[in-house]
């Protein structure tokens, strides 16, 4: 990123062009103090004129402090009065961090401090006082003069009424390029008004947004047709912020608008300004769709009546817990809403989360309209339960499932339920981490086309994998997706997207979603185009074999293929839910076919009891990311950004601690844009926007790989003593890092928190290297090494036992992992070898071979190393050797391996049992 002084420069930075202006205007306002109490300083004064212009380049796209404040603020630099210009850029300084424009009347005056007079029209509160509606900002898109604007603005105005919900304020722009920039920057901006007739380019002095939208979205011969650019500008802002209602005022015949193809971005079509009343009511109705919260809504009514409970759930109304003379402080704890809010009936509006038809009908609706799918199911037992409803729904006893070992054990298990046969495919390695990245497409096509050449294709139904990865490893769904359908084109793909549920709402990760993937392709195979592009590809590799296939960029058939794909989001993780509040979300041209299974896999998985206030926080953690989403989304990132820029380049942090860079995490070959690092002087945000395009993987900057192994920590270590020293808590660890997670929870001063920790801990370990003896020094070097340079190789896949495989001869590598599991319930099919005794390595020189009984999951790493029915080979007992975590899942170090014993295998044949 760019000096924040300099931002509005570069339009390479417009994503967190709102925090910089915050930024650039604290400055100004330094500035100007010290212009006040220095008016003679001819150097502050041209700072201030320097910076004001920048912030004047792009202030436009924002209602506050509009064009009266700005202009007083201009004049008084001019005629040099330093005191006017100090207190009216504090003014504006003040109201931008403290949030008050938007409820008091006299932030938006130039004239002398007043107290704070509300704005028109709020309610009164219960004690009397002013209530605080939600503000938001309108953008009108309009032909006309600016110097009309502000009578249109007062127009405006006049139409609120007291009972309305929102506040809102207008923004006015007179072209293309102006509305692109103003989406884009202001995140207040909650709906958009097209008046028809408006320009292309902007009448601002901004080349670089200019620049930008013609690499972007370049200009057609028929962007000038009469009504084009309108219609073009609505999809450009629907594809940028889906969430945003967009309305089109034209004096062309709005009947035939409104049925016409181009207005699917479009909300309502009026002809011109013959009801500004009605257009006033459409903004505000739009925004309150978004708004509304069936379930939390009717929860807070069900709290509010006098209900008597004769049910199973003795908390609800909470006279069991304020009565009681032992439990009361629980009530004092959580107070009376949270148990008033609780029933185990599914009657007074409550709605059932197995057979919605009220309230929960709508908030699946909902869910599925914020998240661009096509179908939302709620999960109450997190994602790893989500992820066994959708394999159970998808997959059935045979089915090939080609997945990443590395993913989450709940898919494991659901092959197991389901009888599915797992086709395991390796993510490449990051051995000096301890970790593994993502799945390599050229690794996918090549299980799918050793299926197709030992005639199993056909089976071959489910792709799996995890997008974006613990480490922050990004898929590029949609080149996945397509080069898969080439193979097959009714190839069903599960993303497990749980740590990835807010990139939905953040138009840099949204492109890198399975959402988001599928909605580009059904536009693109849709299209007339795909079709040439298709035949042309058709031809010019029609006489390809499969080995040259491997290294085509294939192609679908449009005829032929499908659009089948399932997302699962741990909303928790990364929105404002409850722990376990989890999204299945679908995109499935064939769900017709799915919809009995799903059903059945639901009602198999999902309790009969859920938890209400998990529902309502599910409800509203939609509302908060549909009305809100963009601002937090690009927030949480650019503080991301701000951290690894921070301690990466810190002298002193760095020399122990450091954050790892997208060079480091994902190998140069699936990064086409040769990109290294996020930030100057390594690239900017094209430079980020460029790779997120075109890399095959790409590293999400939120999720931060912090590396302590140069400190003398392992990540366990490290990750105890940021909790108990400083109060920092952490998710996951490897054998030298932490993974640190910037969320919309997150502010600055979290990342000062951080920073100041970091730095304190590099000035103790410097304090102790130069005080240290000789022999102390080479103690601390030597555990560096053991850490950063003699860490274990990772262990790959080996391959399933041939009693557990159709055909051992075969080059894919499915295999029935069921009957395995199952086998191990009976002890007398079992024994154990102790890790570290001679008969292990014994076994791995002249066999038997050792075959897993279950799932042994190290944490860290977190993923199997070994499955039931997996040949143990040397690289796995290697590495559990040199293992030194505490959890390891499956493995108890006083038994030892539970393996399944040669003789049960000797004469096993895969298809017995299955």
């Amino acid at each position: 990123m760019k000096d924040p002084a300099n931002a509005s420069h570069h339009l390479a930075n417009v994503y967190a062009g709102a925090i910089f202006r915050e930024d650039q205007w604290r400055r100004l306002n330094a500035y100007a103090r010290g212009w006040a109490e220095m008016p003679d300083s001819a150097e502050l004064r041209a700072k201030c004129r320097t910076l004001s212009g920048d912030i004047a380049r792009m202030e436009h796209c924002w209602a506050y402090p509009g064009p009266r404040l700005i202009e007083a603020i201009r004049e008084s630099l001019e005629a040099g009065d330093a005191a006017t210009f100090a207190r009216l850029v504090r003014k504006v300084s003040d109201a931008l961090l403290s949030s008050d424009f938007r409820r008091e009347e006299s932030a938006w005056e130039a004239g002398a401090e007043t107290e704070g007079r509300v704005l028109d029209f709020a309610p009164p509160s219960l004690d009397g006082g002013p209530v605080q509606r939600p503000y938001f900002e309108v953008l009108i898109v309009t032909p006309s003069e600016p110097a009309q604007w502000q009578r249109a603005k007062d127009e405006m105005r006049r139409l609120r009424r007291p009972d309305d919900a929102f506040d809102y304020a207008v923004v006015h722009v007179g072209s293309f390029e102006d509305a692109v920039l103003a989406v884009m920057l202001n995140t207040d901006i909650q709906a958009v008004v097209l008046y028809d007739g408006f320009g292309y380019a902007t009448r601002h002095d901004i080349p670089d947004l200019h620049e930008y939208l013609v690499r972007t979205i370049p200009p057609k011969a028929d962007t000038f047709e009469p009504g084009a650019l309108s219609t073009r500008l609505a999809k450009t802002i629907a594809s940028f912020r889906p969430e945003i209602d967009i309305y089109l005022l034209s004096d062309r015949a709005p009947e035939r608008l409104a049925a016409s193809d181009e207005m699917a971005s479009i909300r309502r079509v009026f002809h011109h300004v013959e009801e500004p009343m009605e257009l006033h009511l459409s903004i505000l109705d739009g925004v309150k769709d978004r708004f509304e919260t069936p379930y939390f809504d009717n929860l807070k009514k069900y709290a509010t009546r006098p209900i008597g409970t004769f049910h199973a759930l003795p908390i609800a109304r909470g006279k069991s817990v304020f009565n009681s003379n032992w439990i009361r402080d629980m009530g004092q704890f959580y107070g009376t809403n949270i148990l008033f809010a609780e029933s185990s009936a599914t009657t007074g509006g409550l709605d059932s989360l197995l057979e919605p038809t009220g309230n929960i009908k709508k908030m699946n609706e909902a869910t599925a309209r914020a998240f661009g799918a096509k179908r939302a199911y709620l999960g109450t037992n997190g994602t790893s339960t989500s992820n066994k409803i959708v394999v159970q729904a998808i997959c059935k006893p045979g089915d090939i499932v080609i997945v990443d070992r590395n993913c989450h054990k709940s898919h494991h298990y659901g092959f197991v339920l389901t009888g599915a046969q797992p086709y395991y495919v390796e993510a490449f390695p990051l051995v000096q981490y301890s970790m593994y990245g993502a799945v390599p497409l050229r690794t996918i096509k090549k299980a799918l086309l050793d299926c197709k050449a030992e005639g199993t294709l056909a089976r071959v139904k489910v792709i799996d994998l995890t997008n974006c990865t613990f480490d922050g490893h990004m898929y590029n769904p949609r080149r996945v997706m397509e080069e898969c359908l080439g193979i097959k084109p009714d190839l069903v793909f599960l993303w497990d997207e749980a740590w990835f549920g807010f990139a939905r709402f953040s138009p840099l990760h949204r492109k890198r979603t399975a959402m988001g993937a599928a909605a580009a392709l059904a536009e693109r195979y849709g299209s007339a185009e795909y079709r040439e592009e298709y035949k042309a590809w058709k031809e010019k590799t029609a006489n390809l074999d499969d080995a040259a296939l491997l290294d085509t960029r294939l192609m679908p058939d449009p005829d032929k293929v499908r659009i089948r794909a399932y997302q699962t989001n741990s909303t928790h993780k990364s929105m404002s839910a409850f722990r376990q509040g989890s999204m299945m979300l679908v995109w499935d041209d064939d769900f017709h076919q799915v919809e009995g299974p799903f059903e059945e896999a639901f009602f198999a998985h999902t309790s009969t009891s859920p938890n209400l206030q998990l529902i309502a926080s599910l409800d509203l953690a939609r509302r908060q990311m549909e009305l809100e989403g963009y601002a937090l989304t690009l927030r949480m990132t650019e503080i991301a950004l701000r951290l690894r820029n921070t301690i990466n380049n810190h002298p002193l942090i760095s020399k122990y601690f450091r954050i790892a860079t997208p060079g480091e995490m994902i190998p140069a070959e699936f990064r086409e844009s040769g990109i290294e690092d996020y930030g100057p002087p390594n690239g900017s945000w094209v430079d980020l926007i460029a790779s997120w395009d075109n890399d095959e993987f790409a590293l999400d900057p939120t999720r931060i790989t912090l590396l302590c192994g140069s400190a003398g920590f392992d990540g366990t270590q490290f990750k105890g003593m940021l909790s108990d020293r400083f109060d920092i808590q952490v998710n996951k660890t490897s054998r030298n890092s932490v993974l640190v997670q910037t969320n919309i929870n997150n502010t600055h001063s979290d990342a000062a928190l951080l920073v100041k920790a970091l730095a304190d801990l590099s000035r103790d370990i410097e304090a102790k290297q130069k005080n240290d003896t000789t022999s102390g020094r080479e103690q601390f070097a030597a555990r560096v090494k053991s850490l950063v340079t003699d860490v274990p190789d990772l262990p790959n896949f080996s391959r399933f036992h041939d009693g557990f495989r159709d055909n051992a001869k075969a080059r894919s590598n499915e295999g029935h992992m069921r009957p395995a599991f199952f086998m191990a319930y009976d002890e007398d099919n079992c024994e154990f070898v102790r890790l570290a005794s001679e008969e292990v390595d014994k076994r791995l020189k002249d066999g038997p071979e050792m075959v897993s009984a279950n799932f042994v999951i190290p944490y860290p790493p977190g993923f199997p190393i070994m499955v039931p029915g997996q040949v143990i080979t040397a690289d796995t007992v290697t590495y559990m050797r040199k293992l030194d975590v505490k959890e390891i899942h499956g493995y108890h170090a006083a038994q030892g391996l539970k393996l399944i014993k040669p003789s049960v295998l000797e004469n096993r044949n895969a298809t017995s049992t299955r």
